[in-house]
């Protein structure tokens, strides 16, 4: 069984910031296509506020945006740190095993090579190295994996499990 419901909010981007004096806001895009942060219709916030992007351009890796009702530097400046979601429906389906939505990584079991049971995976974070995936065993401190081919060879999202080959696993 997949781990999140088909509905579920998939985060796509969080606002870094203002810039200039017109209301333009950075956005740190979470996609794979970074211009398609605006492609699902309009995003919100986790308290459901809705936000309509339009790109305006690029600077320093963030995209540049206009958020209607957003017409001055403290407006957006007042926006920093917001997260930004779709509801996963909007997205188009993946087509092929290999490839899913880092967001479909949230609640899969975490195993070793052999079959024992790590955990779950509750987070996928990354802070500017590559992502890594945070996991909760049963009883003890979570774990910190770094999402690569040789640490995790195995994502099967349809079956709920990852395999995790790293030598913090014990």
């Amino acid at each position: 069984m997949p781990p999140r419901e088909p509905g579920a909010p998939v985060l796509l981007a969080a606002i870094a910031g203002a810039h200039g004096v017109r209301g333009l806001v950075k956005v740190k895009p979470f996609t794979e296509i970074p211009e398609n942060v605006a492609a699902y219709g309009p995003l919100s916030d986790e308290a459901g506020r809705r936000y309509a992007l339009t790109l305006k351009g690029k600077a320093k890796g963030d995209l540049l945006a206009a958020i209607e009702g957003v017409n001055d530097r403290d407006a957006a400046q007042a926006l920093k740190g917001t997260r930004l979601y779709v509801d996963r429906a909007n997205l188009p389906p993946v087509e092929d095993d290999d490839e899913f939505y880092m967001a479909d990584l949230i609640g899969l079991e975490a195993q070793a090579p052999d079959g024992r049971g790590l955990g779950r995976v509750i987070n996928v974070v990354n802070h500017g190295a590559g992502d890594i995936l945070e996991i909760e065993p049963r009883g003890s401190a979570t774990i910190l994996v770094p999402f690569t081919r040789e640490a995790v060879p195995e994502v099967d999202v349809a079956n709920g499990r990852l395999v995790v080959d790293w030598p913090d696993d014990e």
